[in-house]
């Protein structure tokens, strides 16, 4: 392994110091498949087991990065709790495998993310962990939004007032065609209290790096600019260029992303069997 010392349920089920760099150019060629320029903030979906999208993300994200700019990267795919052990794993360790192994992260297909995090660590590029925890997702289920973030927080983003009906509800959509139709309807609100609660934190943690430009790297139900993360940006934070840029299957709902990726399908088994169970 090459790494050096280290310095240093239902809902279960359901709810499955930075130095400025000087290069860093917000106007760069255009690369194929790649948007002109540089956004303060990034935000990149995905099919969670889509490997074709996995690879064109990538690909998208290293043009931008080896023609000079140096974005903080944060990754869905690290809780947020778990940040001094990335940053320990990202002094330690010289290879991507080296991160993955340290951190110790069951659910996700680590071979789709090596390459970014390789290339964060090649670049050295921070890596910021965004996530909430299953068991703190389960806290907001069972008290709500507010639960999870202080007085501070919560005032900013003004989490004591009711969040408008529109949003929510296209929430309890997307949470429902998610899980085949099949949430009972006493569990959706706790559910999209979650949901939200993991774009707000993604959107303070995001906020928290400026003046470094930050890219995310999510699914695409957290980078939709209508319900998740840009959302938030946008209302709560102060003004900031932000493209929110959706690898869909497809290439359809444009309307849900400033720009969208078409991705080939991927052939999987009915995804509804297991709720059906």
């Amino acid at each position: 392994m090459k790494f050096k010392p280290l310095s240093l349920l239902l809902v279960a089920a359901l709810l499955s110091g930075c130095a400025v760099y000087k290069k860093n150019p917000r106007q760069q060629p255009a690369a194929s498949g790649v948007t002109k320029g540089n956004p303060q903030v990034l935000l990149l979906g995905e099919v969670h087991d889509n490997k074709a999208g996995h690879r064109q993300r990538y690909e998208e994200l290293r043009q931008r990065v080896e023609a000079g700019w140096r974005p903080v990267i944060a990754m869905e795919q690290f809780d947020r709790e778990d940040q001094e052990l990335l940053n320990a794993a990202q002094e330690g360790c010289m290879d991507a495998g080296c991160v993955i192994r340290v951190m110790d992260r069951k659910g996700w297909d680590w071979q789709q993310y090596y390459n970014i995090i390789q290339l964060a660590l090649d670049h050295k590029l921070p890596l910021l962990a965004v996530n909430l925890s299953r068991t703190n997702a389960s806290k907001v289920v069972r008290d709500g939004i507010a639960s999870s973030f202080d007085a501070k927080t919560v005032a900013a983003y003004r989490l004591n007032e009711p969040v408008s009906a529109d949003w929510r509800k296209a929430q309890e959509r997307e949470i429902q065609a998610g899980h085949c139709d099949m949430v009972p309807a006493m569990m959706l609100p706790g559910m999209v209290d979650a949901q939200m609660a993991r774009d707000i934190w993604m959107a303070k943690l995001i906020l928290d790096q400026q003046p470094r430009d930050v890219v995310l790297i999510a699914g695409n139900g957290h980078v939709r600019k209508d319900i998740g993360v840009p959302r938030w940006l946008r209302t709560h934070g102060p003004k900031l260029t932000i493209e929110a840029i959706g690898y869909v299957e497809g290439g359809g709902g444009k309307e849900q992303f400033d720009d969208v990726r078409a991705i080939p399908a991927v052939k999987r088994p009915d995804p509804c069997a297991k709720f059906r169970k």
